[in-house]
């Protein structure tokens, strides 16, 4: 076995290694570190100081991703004759874990965005729908709602902007939202 071949199954293993030792870490001990600076304290996101949701491409887990690849990339091309140069087969192999490394990092970017995205705006769309009150509202008290959104069920606490009771099944159109709650009319 080459020198060149050698070192590229020593990154291969190593970035591999490093990779499996992050994951246990980020299961075992909620990310491996107790620190709050930088990209929201996210060991996933790396320490490129948005503090941004998502991935950064200088957290640990993207740079043992691209060091496996260049690693497996590198020994590959070292057993093809035409690319067994190190001179070809280095940069070759640098290009080759960019762009596995890339695909990493837009997939688990997408991954954070779908995942960790805010429902806020669409909450504040619920104004003007109609719900169904789920548990009645009493004179000058608070009764839940439930209304259906996206096809997905949601309940909230709802007051009357009047202040006046209403029965638990009737419909009501959702008036505004003041923090968390719903204030309401009959519909």
């Amino acid at each position: 076995m080459s020198l060149d071949a050698l070192i590229y199954l020593l990154c291969l293993g190593a970035g591999f290694l490093f990779l499996v030792i992050l994951a246990l870490m980020g299961h075992f001990f909620e990310g491996a570190g107790h620190h709050d600076v930088g990209s929201g304290g996210h060991a996933e996101a790396g320490a490129d100081g948005t503090d941004g949701s998502g991935v950064s491409a200088f957290s640990p887990m993207i740079i043992a991703a691209f060091m496996t690849g260049f690693g497996a990339f590198g020994y590959l091309l070292s057993l093809v004759p035409a690319t067994k140069s190190p001179l070809l087969s280095a940069p070759l192999a640098a290009v080759g874990a960019f762009a596995f490394a890339s695909v990493i990092v837009s997939a688990l970017r997408l991954v954070f965005r779908k995942t960790q995205s805010s429902s806020e705006s669409q909450v504040a769309s619920v104004v003007g729908t109609t719900a169904t009150l789920g548990t009645g509202i009493p004179e000058n008290g608070v009764g839940e709602i439930v209304y259906v959104q996206g096809g997905t069920r949601y309940t909230a606490p709802a007051r009357t902007e009047d202040g006046k009771p209403i029965a638990t099944g009737a419909a009501v159109i959702v008036t505004r939202i003041v923090g968390s709650q719903f204030f309401v009319k009959p519909a």
